[in-house]
This record gives C-alpha cells, sequence and structure tokens, in this order.
C-alpha cells in the first residue's frame, strides 16, 4: 500500500485519541462496520500504543496508523506496536529520513507552499494539509493546484461534515482527517451503533 491508495480506502481517516485500551477494539469495529477503514490513532493519550497494537490483532478490516507522530523513536514505537502508515504535524529532516526508512505511508504535515515543496523534494507527494481550516482550508487547497499540480492533500484541522464535501470535490484532495465521527461523548457510551452511523454518512460523502 503507497499513500495514494490509503486515501483512497475512504473519504474521510478518523482522527482519534484513545483514552480507554478496552473500548478501542469495538470502536474500530464500529468505524469499519460504517466503511471506515483507515484509523489514525494518536500519539496523544498513554494509551495510543497498546490501541494500535490491539486493533492489529483483533480488527482485520482496520488499517490502523499512528497520528501526531514528531520524532523517529515515536515512529519506530508505532511500527512496533502495529501501525501501518503514520501521520505527523509537521516534518523534520530527521522524521524525514526515519519515514523513508520505515517503508509505510507517510503524511507529512505542511502549511505553507514552501513546506509542501520541500516535503516532496524528500519524497512526499501526498501530504497533510494542517491546520487546514486555520491556514486557508479549500481555497488554498485549489490555489495550490495550478503550481502543485503533483501533489495530493489530506486536509485536517477544523474539518467537519458541514465543510468535508468542499474539500473532498478538490482535484488535489484524496481524502480528509476529522475527529467528528469518533464524538468524546459515544465513546464514553459506547455507543457504537452512533459512530457507524457517522461513519456510514461519512462514506456517502465521496464524490
Amino acid at each position: 500500500m503507497n499513500a495514494l491508495e490509503l486515501l483512497a480506502h475512504s473519504p474521510v481517516m478518523p482522527v482519534i485519541v484513545i483514552q480507554d485500551t478496552e473500548s478501542a477494539v469495538d470502536l474500530a469495529r464500529a468505524l469499519v462496520a460504517g466503511g471506515i477503514r483507515s484509523l489514525e490513532i494518536t500519539l496523544r493519550s498513554p494509551a495510543a500504543l497498546d490501541a494500535i497494537r490491539v486493533i492489529r490483532d483483533q480488527v482485520p478490516g482496520a488499517l490502523v496508523g499512528v497520528g501526531t507522530v514528531r520524532t523517529p523513536d515515536q515512529l519506530q514505537a508505532a511500527l512496533q506496536a502495529g501501525a501501518c502508515f503514520g501521520v505527523s504535524p509537521g516534518l523534520t529532516p530527521a522524521l524525514a529520513q526515519a519515514a523513508q526508512s520505515a517503508g509505510i505511508p507517510f503524511l507529512p504535515g505542511v502549511a505553507t507552499a514552501s513546506e509542501a515543496m520541500q516535503a516532496a523534494d524528500w519524497g512526499f507527494n501526498v501530504q497533510k494539509l494542517f491546520p487546514a481550516e486555520a491556514v486557508g482550508g479549500a481555497a488554498l487547497l485549489k490555489a495550490w493546484h495550478g503550481p502543485l499540480p503533483d501533489l495530493m492533500f489530506c486536509p485536517t484541522g477544523g474539518i467537519h461534515a458541514g465543510n468535508a464535501a468542499s474539500y473532498l470535490a478538490l482535484p488535489n484532495v484524496g481524502c480528509v482527517g476529522g475527529s467528528w465521527l469518533t464524538p468524546a461523548q459515544a465513546v464514553v457510551n459506547r455507543d457504537w451503533d452512533v459512530i457507524t452511523q457517522l461513519a456510514r454518512q461519512a462514506c456517502s460523502l465521496a464524490v
């Protein structure tokens, strides 16, 4: 699987913060049941690596990856836990080298054309625009398509069910990232039917 194929799996890649490893498998199964297979587990909680491991082992339909990767050590730990792709809020030379060596799809975060060009020079033609809404959103990506036609993006940050379709309609957007598929209250209540329904609605956004 390459980065373009990763983006093609579903129109929305949920950005997930796992607080309770015990709920990770049921959460992943609920998303997969709704048609969402690519799951970004962010390194924003102590449970993240364990969650990646149990989802990899117990939810065969899921493509589980790691998000909020900032250092080579974090990437290596996630790989050992079973992550099959990585996502970062930015990109440093050391992280770029580690991601190249890892041999998995890796989406570096960019916020300017210069950052996008630098990431492309390092071999990353599929990137994450972050924080998307704060740095110009769909209008920025539309403007970039002319001078940077070979780049594809997964915009993340401020994207929700109400504006996702405007991003997905752009020729340089393969999918969007968002946290609205896993609302905290539904996870706490273990209301997996709600999450499955949100996943189905997200899949219907594909154009």
